[in-house]
């Protein structure tokens, strides 16, 4: 009974290898192994509904990068004498697959080392399983070479940020990457990279990678905007190159000395006041520790920040913004760094843009007219007026001094 269970379990592997011609090409040990992996369906019973897939499709394997170095390559725990067998308890199919990524690190190590800083590894560190690991990107045995171009419907990136995506595929960028043959368009990893994904909204990087194939940006926009470097260092390139979007103006905390974000103390939606002693504790006469608040407008949304148009679309009106009342600063958040990397966003009130208790804490990112802080308005209503006046006052003095009589002096009175 059972030696003609195994015979038709041969007899019908023989067959899945038959039908794949580059899976005979590989090693008898391999071979050995897709006698039984080749067969479709096949999994294991873990429990509570649930099953690990243990089919493995032979001439994918062979196709892939890996093919060329066999299972025992990353399955050198496996004991072909005793396997199969009852083998190691699994609690979850997730739970394995994280672990067992962890035998890539064996050849990409340097790769490995730029996973360990991202984003991506933090929140697994956090507890989230589902955060991707190696295979989820990359694939468990159809293993592509990176120089293979990758369709737009087989982005792994989509699989989590799929709204992100769709947004992407609307953009330029995205309806440039679906032509025939404009592979420069830039995709996921181009802006994000691949390994070392950091959380979007933290650093310099989406700007650098923007400035860095649109090598001609600055001098273009210095043609035309006022304080040119200014507007790249405190507005977001979607802000204006993504028409459509809803703003934000974004309160960052900085620790002034090391010119890093600071990290998430927990709090609560912050009006003037609140940021004001918020900022005053912290700077206070021998505090551990100095804050600063940095501003930037920004698109509320990934998915905002993704619908990028073509240029002759962007926002070029100075207007929008420099106003009373512009919708850029309607809403207002300050924001820290998580425990895993990420902004912790707190909403604040808007009037915290014009509140003369907030002056001296968003100084920096005022926009004169526009934020509404009526005292700076003020100042700067005496400053032009103080300009003025000194060289208005200077010749209208002189002019009183010319038109005014003058009396004989006693030397040029005579007698008649």
């Amino acid at each position: 009974m059972i030696f003609a269970r195994q015979l038709r379990l041969a007899v019908a592997a023989l067959a899945a290898l038959a039908a794949f011609p580059a899976a005979a090409a590989l090693s008898e040990d391999d071979q050995g192994c897709l006698s039984c992996h080749a067969q479709e369906g096949l999994k294991k019973n873990l429990g509570k509904g649930e099953s690990l897939p243990l089919h493995v499709q032979g001439d994918e394997f062979a196709k892939s990068v890996h093919g060329e170095l066999g299972c025992a390559a990353c399955h050198s725990d496996v004991d072909a004498k005793k396997h199969p067998g009852a083998g190691k308890k699994i609690s979850s199919a997730r739970e394995y697959g994280v672990a067992k990524v962890e035998v890539c690190r064996l050849c990409h190590e340097d790769k490995a080392k730029l996973f360990d800083g991202s984003i991506h590894a933090s929140t697994l560190k956090q507890g989230n399983l589902w955060a991707p690991v190696c295979t989820d990107c990359h694939g468990s045995h159809a293993v592509r070479a990176k120089a293979a171009q990758e369709p737009m419907n087989g982005i792994s990136c989509r699989k989590c940020h799929d709204d992100i995506f769709d947004a992407y595929a609307g953009s330029m960028h995205g309806l440039a990457r679906s032509k025939a043959g404009q592979v420069r368009a830039p995709i996921c990893v181009d802006c994000h990279r691949a390994h070392d994904v950091s959380p979007a909204a933290t650093g310099t990087r989406l700007r650098d990678a923007c400035l860095g194939c649109h090598a001609g940006a600055v001098a273009a926009h210095e043609k035309w905007l006022p304080n040119t470097r200014t507007h790249l260092e405190v507005v977001s390139c979607p802000a204006c190159h993504a028409p459509a979007s809803q703003k934000r103006v974004d309160l960052r905390l900085y620790d002034p000395a090391t010119k890093q974000r600071m990290s998430d103390q927990g709090g609560q939606s912050l009006d003037a006041k609140a940021l004001w002693d918020l900022l005053r504790g912290v700077n206070r006469e021998g505090a551990p520790a100095k804050a600063t608040l940095i501003g930037r407008l920004e698109v509320r949304t990934g998915a905002e920040a993704h619908q990028l148009t073509d240029k002759t679309k962007a926002i070029k009106d100075c207007v929008t913004c420099h106003k009373q009342g512009a919708d850029a600063f309607q809403n207002v958040t300050i924001s820290i760094i998580g425990p895993d990397g990420r902004p912790v966003r707190y909403e604040a009130q808007k009037e915290v843009l014009s509140n003369p208790a907030s002056v001296d804490a968003v100084g920096d990112f005022y926009v004169i007219g526009g934020t509404r802080i009526k005292l700076l308005d003020a100042l700067l209503a005496l400053a032009v007026l103080a300009g003025v006046s000194a060289p208005v006052g200077h010749l209208l003095l002189r002019r009183l001094l010319r038109s005014k009589p003058r009396h004989p002096s006693a030397g040029s009175d005579t007698a008649n």
